[in-house]
C-alpha cells in the first residue's frame, strides 16, 4: 500500500505537488499563527534597524552631500576607499585594532568561562547569587563612569595607586597617559566590566551538564581535574566554538567607547583604531561616505575571517554556526 502512495507520489505532475506543498506550509503557520505572531515584532526591528539601513551603504561609492541627498550624490566609485587605504596612518589603524582584537581574545575571551566554572563548584546557594550579583554590575556601568574610576585608582595627580607608591618613597607612574600601559589598561578594564555578565552563557551551558555524568566520573576514580577536561569541557565546547567564532567575526570592533574614554593625545599611537578614526572623519570632519567605506571594509574582512574559522572550527571540533 505504501508502495503505490508512493509512486502515485511520484507521477504527480510537479504543480500539483508544489500545490501541496504550499498549502502544507500554510496550515502549519495558522496553527501555530500565535508563535509567529509573536515573532513578528523581531522580524520587523531587524527589517527597519539591519536591513533597510543597509540600503544606505551605497554612499560609500559617492561624494555624498546631505542636502543632494544619498541618490543625487555624484557616483565616485572606489575612490573612497582609496583615500582609506593611501591614508598614511593606515597601517598603524590596522596595527592597533588587531592587537587589542587580539589581547580581548586571549584574555578578555577565556575569563568568563573561568568564572562559570568557578561559580558551579560553588555549593552555597546563597554565596553563589551574592557573586554572581557582585560580578554581573560593572556590566551597567558606562564607560564614561569606568574611566572616572580608573582616573580615581591610576591617575597621577589624585590616583589611590600613585599616593601608595609615593608614600612608599617611589616615583609617580603615569599610568593614563603612557603608551606602555594603555592596551593593557583597555583590556583589562574590558575584563572587569564583562566577564561576569558574560559568563550567564556558560553558566547555562554548565547547568545543562547530567550529574550523572560527574556521578560516574567520581566512582570510576576521576578527580576535579579530570572531570573538568572529560566533562566540563567537553559540554562547554559547542558554547565556547560559537562565541569565539562571532568575536572572530568580530575582530575590526574593538569598542569604540571602551577605546574613546581612555584615547589622550599622548597614547593615540597605540591606542588610534579605526572606530576612532571613523568617528573622527565622520561626526567631527562630516565625511559620511568615507566611514561608510571604513564599514564596508571592517565587515567584508570579518565576514571572511568568519567563514575560514567556520571551517577550521567544524573540521576540528565539529561545532560551527552553520
Amino acid at each position: 500500500m505504501k508502495q503505490v502512495h508512493a509512486t502515485a507520489l511520484v507521477n504527480q505532475p510537479i504543480q500539483e505537488r508544489k500545490s501541496y506543498r504550499e498549502a502544507s506550509f500554510l496550515t502549519f503557520v495558522l496553527k501555530n499563527r500565535a508563535l509567529y505572531i509573536m515573532l513578528l515584532p523581531g522580524i520587523l526591528f531587524f527589517l527597519v534597524f539591519r536591513y533597510v539601513p543597509l540600503i544606505g551603504s551605497v554612499i560609500a561609492f559617492k561624494d555624498y552631500n546631505i542636502f543632494a541627498g544619498i541618490w543625487r550624490s555624484e557616483w565616485v566609485g572606489f575612490q573612497w576607499f582609496e583615500h582609506l587605504f593611501t591614508y598614511p596612518q593606515f597601517s598603524r589603524l590596522i596595527k592597533n585594532t588587531l592587537l587589542i582584537s587580539l589581547y580581548q581574545i586571549v584574555f578578555a575571551f577565556p575569563a568568563p568561562i573561568l568564572i562559570a566554572v568557578l561559580m558551579n563548584e560553588l555549593k552555597s546557594v546563597l554565596y553563589k547569587r551574592t557573586i554572581q550579583t557582585v560580578l554581573y554590575l560593572p556590566h551597567f556601568l558606562s564607560w564614561a563612569i569606568i574611566y572616572g574610576l580608573a582616573y580615581m585608582m591610576f591617575s597621577e595627580q589624585a590616583g589611590m595607586l600613585n599616593q601608595l607608591v609615593q608614600a612608599w618613597g617611589g616615583e609617580k607612574l603615569q599610568i593614563l597617559q603612557s603608551q606602555e600601559y594603555f592596551r593593557t589598561l583597555i583590556v583589562g578594564a574590558g575584563v572587569w566590566k564583562e566577564m561576569g555578565w558574560s559568563a550567564i552563557i556558560f553558566l547555562a551551558a554548565l547547568a545543562g551538564i547530567s550529574p550523572s555524568l560527574y556521578e560516574a566520573a567520581k566512582i570510576d576514580g576521576a578527580n576535579r581535574w579530570k572531570q573538568f577536561l572529560h566533562i566540563t569541557l567537553p559540554g562547554l565546547l559547542p558554547a565556547i566554538s560559537i562565541l569565539l567564532l562571532l568575536k572572530i567575526g568580530n575582530i575590526m570592533d574593538v569598542g569604540f567607547e571602551q577605546v574613546y574614554v581612555f584615547l589622550t593625545p599622548l597614547t593615540i599611537p597605540v591606542g588610534d583604531v579605526l572606530d576612532t578614526y571613523s568617528y573622527r572623519m565622520g561626526i567631527i570632519s562630516g565625511q559620511y561616505s568615507l566611514t561608510t567605506a571604513i564599514g564596508i571594509f571592517k565587515s567584508v574582512i570579518g565576514f571572511v575571517l568568519l567563514v575560514l574559522a567556520n571551517k577550521v572550527s567544524k573540521s576540528t571540533t565539529g561545532e560551527g554556526l552553520y
